[in-house]
Formats: C-alpha cells, sequence, structure tokens
C-alpha cells in the first residue's frame, strides 16, 4: 500500500487511557482483515483523535465489509453472461392497452391501496449539488408557479391517491393512509427531516412518514485497503441507491410493512418531476401479472442517449438492466427489422414495483453475495485526495435475482422528467423539466373543457394543476370546463 504522508505535527500529548501503542485486540482485528493501516498515525494523535479513531473503527462491521471489498474486487473481470433483447411478453406497450385495460388496473390497484396493500419508498440520499445547492435534491424547486418542491409535489400525489382509493371502499367516511418510507443519507438525513417538519409534512400525518439512511461502506486502495481521510477517520461513502434493500433489511422496515398489512412496495427516485408515486395503473398491472418485480420504461429516445436499458441475460435468463458505458456501438444502433425500432430501447428510470415477500428473499441474497459495484473516484484523504474505489450497489441489481418481471411502457411526456443538471446544460434541468409538467397539465386542461391564454408562445409555458386537484388528468372537467386560464398560472382548490 502507497506510504501516507501527512504534514509535520507537533508531538503528540499523553498517551491517555489507550497508552502507547493502539488496544491490542483491535488491532489484532484490522490484521485479520489486512487493515492494520488504520492505525499508521497512531503514535502522532492526541488523546481525543485517539479515541475518536478508536470509536470510527469500532463501528465498522469488519466482516462483512472485508466480504464486500473481497467479493467486489474479484469479480471485476468475471465473464458476463451473453444479453439478449427483453422478449415482447414481458412487456405491456401503450399501443397494446386497451381502455379496458386501464380502467381495470385502476381500479385493481386503487383497491389494494384502499386495502392498506401498498408502501411506497422514496430514494432520497442524493444532494442538489449539480443544480448548485447543498440541499436534499427533494427539497428544490424548480420554479413551478406554485413554487412547491419536489417532496410537496410527490407528498400531494399521495394525497390524492390516498382520496380517490378511499372513495372505493365499501364503508363511506373511511380513510386511507399510504406509509412513505424516505431513505437519507448521512449528508441530507437532518436537513430533510427538518424540511418535512417546518411543512408540517405537507399535509400528511407525521406517523405515515418514515426517514432511515442508507448505509456507508469505507473508500478502498486497488487493492482493498481503507483509504484514511484524516489520521483518525475511515474516508466512508454512501453505499448506493442499491443501498436501500440493506437498510430496509437492517432498520427491520420490511417487517414494519408486513406488520401493516403492505403487499406491494412502489419504489422510485426523488429528482424525476412527473413520477406517479402510488400509482394505481401500475399496481394494477403488477398484480395482474403476478410478477416478482415490475419497472415503467421509456423508449430510449436516440441510440446514443445515455441511459441503461433492460436486457435479458442469455436466452431464458432474468431480465437484467445493462449501464449505457456497458454497451458497444453496435449493441446501441441495432435495429429490429420487423419494427425498425431499436432491439435495445427499454431504458430504465427507476420506477419500479416488488412484492414484499421478494424484497425479503432479495435482502438475503444481496447480502450473501456482496457484490458492489467499483467507481474509480478522487476520495478525500491524509494526501489531500486519492485516487481509490467507492463500492456502491445500484437499485437495479435485484432483478438479476427476480423470477419473473414484467416491463411497462409510460410516455416520456407524461412520466419522466428527470431534473439532474443545472440549467444551462442541454438536457435534464429544471427549465426543461418545467416545461414538461407545464405542458402536460395543460394537455389535462384542454382535454377538460378549458381554455388558456398566455402572454409569452405557449410552447415556452402553460397551468400547473395541483396534485390535490387531479392525480393524472382525471376528475378536471367540473374545474375547467368552459373556463379560461392564464398562463403560467396554479389551478388549485
Amino acid at each position: 500500500m502507497t506510504e501516507m504522508v501527512v504534514a509535520a505535527r507537533a508531538p503528540a500529548p499523553a498517551a491517555g487511557r489507550w497508552g502507547a501503542a493502539p488496544p491490542q485486540e483491535l488491532l489484532e482485528r484490522l490484521k485479520d482483515y489486512g487493515q492494520e493501516g488504520a492505525f499508521a498515525f497512531w503514535d502522532e494523535l492526541g488523546p481525543e483523535e485517539r479515541d475518536h479513531l478508536i470509536r470510527d473503527i469500532e463501528s465498522l462491521d469488519l466482516p462483512r465489509i472485508d466480504r464486500i471489498i473481497r467479493c467486489s474486487l474479484r469479480s471485476q473481470g468475471a465473464p458476463v453472461p451473453a444479453v439478449e433483447p427483453v422478449p415482447e411478453s414481458s412487456v405491456s406497450t401503450v399501443d397494446d392497452r386497451t381502455p379496458d385495460d386501464k380502467e381495470t388496473w385502476w381500479r385493481r390497484g386503487l383497491r389494494a391501496i384502499s386495502e392498506g396493500k401498498l408502501a411506497v419508498v422514496l430514494l432520497a440520499g442524493g444532494q442538489g449539488t449539480r443544480l448548485g445547492s447543498s440541499d436534499p435534491k427533494g427539497c428544490f424547486s424548480i420554479g413551478l408557479p406554485s413554487r412547491k418542491s419536489l417532496f410537496q409535489l410527490q407528498a400531494e400525489r399521495i394525497l390524492c391517491i390516498q382520496k380517490l382509493a378511499a372513495q372505493c371502499t365499501d364503508a363511506p367516511g373511511s380513510t386511507v393512509q399510504i406509509h412513505w418510507y424516505i431513505m437519507t443519507s448521512p449528508f441530507t438525513d437532518e436537513a430533510t427531516r427538518k424540511f418535512f417538519e417546518t411543512h408540517r409534512y405537507f399535509g400528511l400525518e407525521p406517523n405515515q412518514v418514515t426517514f432511515f439512511q442508507q448505509g456507508t461502506v469505507p473508500c478502498v486502495s486497488p487493492d482493498g485497503r481503507f483509504i484514511m481521510e484524516t489520521p483518525y477517520k475511515v474516508a466512508k461513502a454512501p453505499d448506493g441507491n442499491g443501498g436501500v434493500y440493506a437498510a430496509l433489511k437492517s432498520k427491520r422496515l420490511l417487517d414494519d410493512m408486513a406488520a401493516k398489512g403492505v403487499k406491494y412496495v412502489d419504489c422510485y427516485g426523488v429528482d424525476n418531476v412527473l413520477v406517479r408515486v402510488a400509482d394505481p395503473t401500475f399496481l394494477g398491472y403488477f398484480i395482474d401479472r403476478g410478477v416478482s418485480a415490475a419497472a415503467k420504461v421509456v423508449r430510449k429516445a436516440y441510440p446514443q442517449e445515455k441511459v441503461g436499458v433492460f436486457v435479458q441475460r442469455g436466452r431464458g435468463g432474468p431480465l437484467s438492466v445493462v449501464e449505457y458505458s456497458e454497451m458497444d456501438a453496435a449493441m446501441t444502433t441495432e435495429i429490429n427489422q420487423t419494427t425498425g425500432r431499436l432491439r435495445y430501447c427499454w431504458s430504465n428510470v427507476c420506477l419500479h414495483m416488488f412484492t414484499l415477500d421478494f424484497l425479503n428473499q432479495v435482502t438475503n441474497s444481496l447480502e450473501k453475495d456482496s457484490i458492489y459495484h467499483l467507481a474509480e473516484k478522487r476520495i478525500p484523504s491524509v494526501h489531500g485526495y486519492t485516487s481509490g474505489l467507492k463500492l456502491e450497489q445500484f437499485i437495479f441489481d435485484v432483478f438479476n435475482y427476480s423470477p419473473s418481471t414484467a416491463l411497462f411502457e409510460v410516455l416520456r411526456e407524461e412520466e419522466f422528467a428527470p431534473v439532474k443538471n443545472a440549467n444551462g446544460a442541454t438536457y435534464d434541468t429544471p427549465d426543461s423539466a418545467r416545461l414538461m409538467l407545464l405542458r402536460l397539465h395543460s394537455r389535462w386542461v384542454v382535454a377538460a373543457g378549458g381554455f388558456l391564454t398566455h402572454s409569452v408562445p405557449l410552447y415556452m409555458t402553460g397551468v400547473e394543476v395541483s396534485p390535490l386537484c387531479s392525480y393524472a388528468g382525471e376528475n378536471l372537467e367540473a374545474i375547467c370546463r368552459g373556463r379560461t386560464f392564464h398562463a403560467p398560472s396554479e389551478i388549485s382548490f
């Protein structure tokens, strides 16, 4: 391992309660895993710094971390099964669906929600760094007329679905509650909780929202040794959005779901402005297919679009996701001669549905295999920055373990408007997401018999429909028919 170099330090104060040498038992444990380098600066540390280092190392599950490092490094370069396009039988396309299909699935989904069978998991560990903000990304406002944050838009969609589902119950006046599990990270947890408290949970009951943190994993050198962020702290990084599975298990939240009667789990990322949280149609389709896992997909916009796509691993194998970086030029441009469309066209957009039974099984399988993706990064360290590896799991890793997976095509302009880059970038900006939402909602208003006026070109603006009024364009006739709305504005109760 490369020798660590730091600036000269003053002589260490008295040895303190640890003595001149590191605790022998802890040192031997580190040696068992080849990580004794974590004590390289012991002689230079003061008593408080030594206490900090001891606590930091004792907080690590060393056998688990060693297994993750070894299995992940060993998996690099392993042969990957050949991939095939997703079979047509595994995909429900927009063109295939009839109005009766959609109505049946909608009602089936609402019925399951009214019976308390759906929980929602939100992946909200990211900060808005690329958007120019250090706040949690869910706190971000994309500049809608209402000025609502991503968190508020999603909370109000849950409120709307609860109201619609309550109308499906046999008991008049009954209420429905969807439990919302929100995964944060060490960087966003406190701020996220305060944001919800400050905004009174956006109308939800506080007891229906559960916050939990994803885990962290030490950053390592290419040979698997811990990188030291400071002489008394191991460098760590969040374990990726796929860390949600281990976190749900370790926090006993899967047990919590089971105790609440949950059978199905909707899982999505925070940065999609158009996400249909707890979508009854998707849930009804999922139940109808009887599969373990499902994903909403959109067609690739063009061959070079930098998105992962669903494939089949080997003939007859499971569906899984191939990252854009794993696809060669021939694969990205290959055309289906029958349809004239791309053969590998089903983009993963992080809109997933799982059975609770499958999540219980797959969390054990993921933990047993302990294979994480390795990302080469510049790691803050005692050197300033060190080239090293972050270990992450991805949300879509579980599809490799699913005995049955179904894909559900949605239209990009209706359900996928990500916010990933600051305004001025060429795609996935707050401005582009805002325009997609305003245009969609304007179409809803016109379809419901309303009219629009505007002082700027309509392609640059539109109206916003509050989620409290309509979830997906339904029930707007009483509000819109015969009325004229000036864009930009918000339509609300």
